[in-house]
C-alpha cells in the first residue's frame, strides 16, 4: 500500500480497486463498499485443524497455502489452485477464496494449493505464468508428508477468472516441457484443468455481454479493458493469447498438449460468450472439454460468502459447482 503526496501524480485508476502513479507505484487501498471488506480479509495459517482442516503455508518461491482435510483419503488428488483479481489485485490468503476452497478440499476430498501470484502492473503477463510454473515445479520436488499424502499423478489445475486464464496457459507449458523433455515431470502428472470463469476476451462485446454489462454494473467491460491494460505486455492488445487462447493470434490448438478440461460457465457473465468460444475452439481441435453452464448466476458467484449464505439460489449454485467439480476429478 502506499500514499499519494503531492509529489506523485495520478496516471490510472480502476474504480474501488487500485490507483497507479507516475513513479510507478500503485495503491491498492479498497475505497469501495465497506461491506466487502471482509471478503478480502486475510485468513492466518493454522496446523491444529479448524472444522476439518488445517491450513499450512510453505514459505518460497513461489509460497504456497496447502488446505489439508483432517480425514484425507490414502493417495488423495491435488488441486493447484490460482487465484483471480485481472492479474492486477487479490491474494491468496483472501477469506473470498478460503471459504470456497476449504469447502472443496473437504467435499472431494482433496489437497488444495493455492499459490500466490505477483500483480500487474508491477510484474506484467507473463509474469504470473512464471511463477504458476515454478509453483508445480515445487510439487514436483516436493518431500513427505506431501509425497506419502497425495497422489502426485492426479495433480489438478484449478483457476478463477484470470486464475482460469493461468489453468489454459500453464496447461499449454506443462505439455510443451514434457515433449520438450519426456519425464520432465516425473512423478506429477497433470491429470486435467478446471477452468471456472476464464477471463478471455474479444476487442468487440458481443450484444449479449453489453446487455449483461448492464444487469452486472459491479463487473463492467471497462473494469475488464483497464485490468488487462495494466497486466498484458506493453503495447499487446485483447487478442493476445493471454487473453485470446481461440484468436488468430494464439497458437493453433490442435498443435496443442493439454489435459481434459473443465470449463464452467455462467449465464450472467458478461464474457460468457467469449467462454463458450473457447469451449468451441477446443472441441474442434479434438480436445477433451466439458462444460458445465449454470444459470442464474454472474461472474465468480460463488467467491461472495455472505450471498452463499443467505441467497438460496447463490447457495444451491456453489453446490452444484462443488459437486460438478468433484465428479470431474472423479472421474479424471
Amino acid at each position: 500500500m502506499v500514499s499519494s503526496p503531492a509529489n506523485k501524480h495520478l496516471v490510472d485508476e480502476i474504480s474501488g480497486w487500485l490507483r497507479v502513479f507516475d513513479d510507478g507505484s500503485v495503491d491498492r487501498t479498497w475505497t469501495g463498499a465497506p461491506e466487502a471488506l471482509q471478503l478480502m480479509s486475510s485468513v492466518p495459517p493454522h496446523s491444529d485443524p479448524i472444522d476439518g482442516l488445517s491450513l499450512i503455508d510453505l514459505p518460497g518461491n513461489p509460497t504456497l497455502r496447502f488446505y489439508l482435510p483432517s480425514h484425507l483419503l490414502p493417495n488423495a488428488p491435488i488441486l493447484l489452485h490460482f487465484h483471480g483479481g485481472g492479474f492486477c489485485i487479490s491474494h491468496f490468503s483472501w477469506l473470498m477464496y478460503h471459504h470456497f476452497y476449504a469447502n472443496i478440499a473437504r467435499s472431494l476430498p482433496a489437497i488444495v494449493v493455492s499459490v500466490q501470484l505477483p500483480l500487474a502492473p508491477e510484474q506484467r503477463l507473463p509474469a504470473a505464468y512464471h511463477v504458476a510454473f515454478q509453483a508445480l515445479l515445487r510439487l514436483r520436488d516436493a518431500t513427505p508428508p506431501l509425497t506419502s499424502l497425495a497422489h502426485l499423478t492426479r495433480v489438478f489445475l484449478i483457476g478463477d477468472s484470470s486464475g482460469a486464464n493461468i489453468v489454459h496457459e500453464l496447461s499449454v507449458m506443462v505439455g510443451r516441457a514434457e515433449e520438450k523433455e519426456p519425464g520432465f515431470w516425473s512423478p506429477i502428472k497433470v491429470a486435467g484443468g478446471i477452468a471456472i470463469h476464464p477471463g478471455f476476451v474479444r476487442s468487440t462485446p458481443s450484444p449479449s455481454e453489453m446487455k449483461l454489462e448492464w444487469e452486472t454494473p459491479f463487473l463492467t467491460l471497462d473494469m475488464l479493458n483497464k485490468f488487462l491494460a495494466l497486466a498484458l505486455p506493453e503495447g499487446a492488445g485483447k487478442e493476445h493469447p493471454y487473453t485470446c487462447p481461440m484468436g488468430k493470434l494464439a497458437p493453433p490448438m490442435e498443435g496443442l498438449k493439454l489435459p481434459p478440461m473443465m470449463v464452467v460457465v455462467a449465464e450472467k457473465d458478461l464474457i460468457r460468450d467469449t467462454e463458450m468460444e473457447y469451449c468451441e475452439a477446443m472441441k474442434k481441435a479434438g480436445k477433451e472439454v466439458q462444460v458445465f453452464f449454470q444459470t442464474d448466476v454472474g461472474h465468480s458467484f460463488y467467491l461472495n460468502i455472505f450471498a452463499v449464505e443467505e441467497d438460496d439460489v447463490t447457495r444451491k449454485r456453489t453446490q452444484e459447482l462443488i459437486l460438478a467439480i468433484k465428479d470431474f476429478v472423479d472421474r479424471h
